[in-house]
C-alpha cells in the first residue's frame, strides 16, 4: 500500500508573474490552497509538506498557516535559490513510515483525479513515475545570442525623437527544427519510492536540475512517463491564471 508524503515547493519569488501568484484568488481560495486541497483529498497522501520562502517564512505562515493546517499540511523553510534546494530541505521532514515521496508544483492547482489515479497505479510497481504531455507544436531551436531588434517606427518620428526611442521587436534566427515524435512536456506530480528520491538527493551534484526526475536520472535511476493532462497547467503568467480559473470552474461543474 502506498503511503505518500507530498512535498509542495513554494519558495519561489513569482518573478515572471510579477506578483505573489500563490496568493491569487482562484475560485474563492488562494491558488496555493487549491493545490493543497487537491492533494489532501487523496487517501494515498498521508502527509503534506509545503516548503515556503525562507526570507519571509513568518509572513508566509501567517498568510497560509491556518488554512493549510486545516488541510493537514505543515510548513517548512525552503531554499533561497534553486528548486532542488527547497525539495532537499523538505525531505528532512518526511515521515518515517512514508513509502513514497510525491513532489508537486505549488502553481499547478488543476490536478484531476484521473491523472492522480494513473500516477499512483504506476507507482505501485515502478520506482519513479512522472506525467508527460506530447508536444503538438513544431519545435524550433533559436540562437538568442544573435538576436536583432526590428524597429517599429517611421522616419519622421525617428528624426524628431531619435531612432533609439522607437519600439522594437526582438527577432532570433532559427538554428534547427527539432523532431517532436519522442518529446513530452514534463508535469507534476512526480512520484518516487522514498529510498530512490532520498538516495538521489544524497548523491549530490544537483546544480542545474530543474525537476526531481532530473535529480533521479542524474543518480542513474530510470524514470517512467505516464500520460499527463493538458489541463494540468502551471501558472507562470497572468494569462495562465485566467485559463486556470476557467478550468477550475469546469472541474467544479462536473
Amino acid at each position: 500500500m502506498i503511503r505518500a508524503t507530498a512535498i509542495v515547493p513554494a519558495a519561489g519569488l513569482s518573478a515572471r508573474f510579477g506578483a505573489d501568484k500563490l496568493s491569487q484568488d482562484l475560485g474563492g481560495r488562494p491558488l496555493l490552497v487549491r493545490t493543497v486541497e487537491a492533494l489532501s483529498r487523496r487517501p494515498e497522501v498521508k502527509q503534506i509538506i509545503v516548503a515556503g520562502p525562507p526570507a519571509s517564512l513568518g509572513q508566509f505562515k501567517e498568510r497560509f498557516g491556518p488554512v493549510l493546517g486545516f488541510h493537514g499540511a505543515e510548513i517548512v523553510g525552503g531554499g533561497e535559490a534553486d528548486r532542488w534546494e527547497t525539495v532537499s530541505l523538505a525531505i528532512g521532514s518526511v515521515a518515517e513510515d512514508a513509502t513514497h515521496i510525491l513532489v508537486h508544483d505549488a502553481a499547478r492547482p488543476c490536478i484531476g483525479d484521473a491523472l492522480l489515479d494513473r500516477l499512483f497505479e504506476a507507482a505501485a510497481t515502478l520506482d519513479a513515475v512522472i506525467p508527460g504531455v506530447p508536444i503538438a507544436s513544431t519545435i524550433k531551436q533559436v540562437d538568442s545570442n544573435t538576436s536583432c531588434d526590428v524597429a517599429q517606427g517611421d522616419a519622421l518620428a525617428d528624426s524628431i525623437l531619435g531612432a533609439d526611442t522607437a519600439p522594437g521587436i526582438e527577432a532570433c534566427p532559427i538554428v534547427q527544427t527539432i523532431p517532436r515524435s519522442n518529446l513530452v512536456l514534463a508535469q507534476t506530480p512526480q512520484i518516487f519510492r522514498r529510498e530512490v528520491l532520498v538516495g538521489a538527493y544524497a548523491a549530490g551534484g544537483l546544480e542545474g536540475t530543474t525537476d526531481d526526475a532530473s535529480v533521479v536520472q542524474r543518480a542513474g535511476r530510470a524514470v517512467h512517463v505516464v500520460d499527463g493532462d493538458p489541463l494540468n497547467i502551471k501558472i507562470t503568467r497572468g494569462a495562465d491564471l485566467r485559463l486556470a480559473s476557467a478550468i477550475m470552474r469546469d472541474m467544479q461543474s462536473n
